[in-house]
């Protein structure tokens, strides 16, 4: 774990390469590794104050094809600076075309942190790049390979409910939370699965399966722990706390540990 003065010396050479990379290029791409659940993705910062065009995201490619992207976008927005939304662009992707999606807002702060601190603001615009499966199909049609879907988050919707999971997805809760004790740990077990505790039982008589969708309804700020990565947990002293997070350790009888620390 890097140290608080390891973190401020990183955020401070990332700043300056960004400056210099907007200066020498007109724009700067951030690359954001994936960590085994969310995947990899990467975005511009310095298109909308160069050139007055939209900044770029795009998920789930490697790192080299989706630079070479935002510089086949920029050079389409070139030519056409507002592209058509409604259609799909060629040639970005060997023979596959790409879609444009309008990033909403509420989604900015989830991706974009050096963006805010380059603008100082949220108020720049944002395109979402979004790539086909083999069959041509998006992540929008019914055909769409699922084993792709999660691949790439679509940012122009569903700002209430950010899991890659689909929404009926079967995870684990007690019957203390459907009677409203509140959500006060959250494990992201190393199989993928979820439990939404409210640390007052670990019973198996008490477990439930519900819907994803449900917990998000009954709790909006779970939501806030879209990202926790499998084999994690997030806790809190009380709704409205900040979620603090730690690697989810099993215990060799394989119970779990459900004590936390700061």
């Amino acid at each position: 774990m890097t140290t608080p003065e390891e973190h401020a010396e990183h955020n401070a050479e990332a700043e300056q390469q960004i400056v210099n990379d907007v200066a020498q290029y007109g724009f700067h791409v951030a690359i954001v590794p994936g960590d085994g659940y969310s995947p990899t993705f990467a975005y511009t910062i310095g298109l909308f104050k160069s050139y007055g065009y939209p900044e770029l995201i795009c998920f789930g490619l490697s790192h080299d094809l989706m630079h070479s992207m935002f510089w086949t976008a920029k050079e389409l927005f070139d030519q056409q600076p507002n592209p058509d939304l409604s259609v799909g662009y060629p040639d970005f992707i060997g023979d596959f075309d790409v879609r444009f999606l309008q990033v909403d807002k509420a989604r900015y702060a989830d991706y974009l942190g050096y963006g805010h601190w380059f603008y100082q603001s949220w108020e720049f615009p944002v395109l979402q790049i979004v790539w086909p499966d083999k069959q041509a199909n998006f992540p929008w049609d019914e055909d769409f390979n699922p084993d792709w879907k999660s691949g790439q988050t679509l940012l122009d919707r569903d700002s209430d409910f950010k899991f890659r999971e689909e929404r009926n997805v079967a995870v684990f809760t007690t019957k203390q939370v459907l009677e409203g004790m509140p959500i006060l740990r959250v494990i992201h077990d190393t199989e993928g699965d979820w439990q939404f505790l409210c640390d007052t039982s670990y019973e198996l008589a008490d477990l439930k399966v519900v819907a994803l969708e449900s917990i998000v309804k009954r709790d909006r700020t779970v939501n806030e722990l879209f990202q926790l990565n499998c084999g994690w947990q997030a806790f809190r002293d009380a709704v409205g706390d900040k979620w603090r997070k730690e690697e989810h350790e099993v215990e060799e009888d394989g119970t779990e540990d459900a004590e936390g620390t700061e």
